[in-house]
């Protein structure tokens, strides 16, 4: 009987991990399920694509025209002067706004430079043209 029952002298020789890793994938589980209701609506456009295309940094300002040529500001459809009014409100609460320009492939250059002079004229300096990155870059043409 005395050898059945243990001493409380021993020291602690090992930790239990299982109810830590328990508990992280349920967190994690909870996380990926509720990630889809975090992410902002996206308007869909179909961007021209560039093989040597640098990664974006995340804007104030997300503009983009559609192949129908509406204009949406953050996902709000919206007129050109609504948005030239957005677009001003924006800078002046932060003079360094920035914007990120979207605008579909198949509009013409006209209407991708007018949206571009909109955002400049309001005050926007710096701003980035949204591309779809190709999965394998074409291969350049050799110098003569």
């Amino acid at each position: 009987m005395a050898g059945s029952a243990q001493d409380n002298d021993d020291e602690i020789t090992g930790i239990n991990v299982t109810p830590l890793v328990d508990v992280v994938l349920v967190l994690l589980i909870i996380f990926m399920v509720t990630a889809n209701f975090i992410v902002r609506e996206t308007v869909e456009v179909d961007l021209p694509r560039a093989a040597n295309g640098g990664e974006t940094v995340q804007g104030l300002v997300n503009v983009v025209l559609d192949k129908e040529g509406k204009f949406f500001f953050d996902g709000t459809e919206m007129t050109e002067k609504e948005l030239e009014a957005k677009v001003a409100e924006a800078v002046a609460k932060d003079k360094d706004t920035r914007a990120i320009i979207s605008a579909d492939q198949s509009l013409p250059y006209g209407r991708v430079m007018r949206l571009i002079d909109v955002v400049k004229g309001q005050g926007i300096a710096k701003f980035a043209l949204n591309i779809e990155k190709d999965v394998a870059p074409a291969a350049a043409p050799a110098a003569p």
